[in-house]
C-alpha cells in the first residue's frame, strides 16, 4: 500500500470517528460486513444490500462526499474469495495475544456453500488440541440437535468468531475479536448462506451487533444482507444448565422450518 492511499485511509477513518463510528468493517456493495446486519426480519433491510459481488467501481477518497449516507461508504475493492483463499490469507496468524497459547488454529468445517453457517464464540481445549470446530462435549449436544431436525453436520459450515482458543475458555476480549472477526465475515462473503446461526451472546453481538440478553433476541431472524440471521444459546449453556435444551430445540425446529422454504 503506497504513502498516498495510507493518507486517504487514514483521511476516512478519522472523519467515520468523527461521526462517532470506530467499529466496522466494510467490503464492497452486496456482500456481508458489519454495516449489513442489525436489521430484524420484520423492517426492510438497508436499500442495497444482495449477494451482488460485481466489482464497484474505485471512488477518490480526497474529499467528504456531500449528504453522506453510512451504507454508501467508499469501500475497499475485493473480488470474490473462496474458503481457501481465506484461509491462506489467514496465514500462521499472529495478529492477537491468543496466538502465543494456541495449539491449532481453528478456522472452520463443512461444505463451502452451506445453506446453513452456525458460528460460535472460540475453540475450547478439545478443538484446539484437534484444530476442529465444535468436537468436545459442545459439540455432540450440536450434532444431536442437527440430528434432530433432519440436518446432516457435513451439509452445513460450522465456525467460531475467533480462531484460537481464549485461556481457560474465557469470552474473548475486544482487541482479540477486532482482528480475528475480519475473517469470519470473509468466509461468510466466501460461502453465501441462506441462513445464520448465532451460537451464544458473544457471536450475536459480533454478528448482529445486537446487545440485549440472548433470552430475549433468541428465536428470532434478522436481515443480514441477502440472509437472513437468527441467535441461540450456546450448546455449552445447556450442558452447565441442563433444562434449558428445550430452547436449544425449539430453536432448532425454527431453522429446519426455514430451511424448508423455497
Amino acid at each position: 500500500m503506497d504513502d498516498r492511499l495510507k493518507e486517504e485511509i487514514g483521511a476516512w477513518l478519522e472523519f467515520f470517528r468523527e461521526l462517532g463510528i470506530e467499529d466496522f468493517y466494510r467490503r464492497e456493495p452486496g456482500t456481508f460486513s458489519k454495516l449489513q446486519m442489525r436489521t430484524p426480519s420484520a423492517e426492510p433491510a438497508p436499500q442495497g444490500f444482495s449477494f451482488n459481488t460485481s466489482p464497484a467501481p474505485v471512488q477518490n477518497l480526497k474529499s467528504k462526499p456531500q449528504n453522506l449516507s453510512l451504507f454508501e461508504a467508499p469501500a475497499v475493492v475485493r473480488g470474490h474469495e473462496t474458503l481457501d483463499e481465506v484461509r491462506a490469507d489467514l496465514g500462521d496468524c499472529q495478529r492477537c495475544k491468543l496466538s502465543k497459547g494456541r495449539k491449532h488454529i481453528v478456522f472452520g468445517q463443512g461444505h463451502p456453500h452451506a445453506e446453513l453457517v452456525l458460528i460460535g464464540e472460540g475453540p475450547g481445549a478439545d478443538e484446539d488440541e484437534q484444530g476442529l470446530p465444535f468436537v468436545g462435549r459442545a459439540g455432540k449436544l450440536l450434532n444431536r440437535m442437527l440430528e434432530s431436525v433432519g440436518i446432516k453436520r457435513e451439509d452445513v459450515y460450522i465456525c467460531n468468531v475467533v480462531k484460537c482458543r481464549p485461556a481457560g475458555n474465557r469470552t474473548p476480549e475486544k482487541d482479540e475479536v477486532d482482528a480475528c472477526s475480519p475473517f469470519l465475515f470473509r468466509q461468510l462473503e466466501a460461502i453465501q448462506p441462506r441462513l445464520i446461526c448465532c451460537l451464544g451472546a458473544p457471536a450475536a453481538r459480533t454478528v448482529l451487533g445486537l446487545k440485549e440478553g440472548m433470552l430475549k433476541i433468541r428465536g428470532r431472524f434478522y436481515d443480514y444482507g441477502g440472509a437472513k440471521a437468527v441467535a441461540t444459546v450456546h450448546p455449552a449453556y445447556v450442558l452447565r444448565n441442563p433444562r434449558e435444551e428445550k430452547i436449544l430445540r425449539e430453536d432448532f425446529e425454527k431453522i429446519r422450518e426455514f430451511l424448508k422454504q423455497s
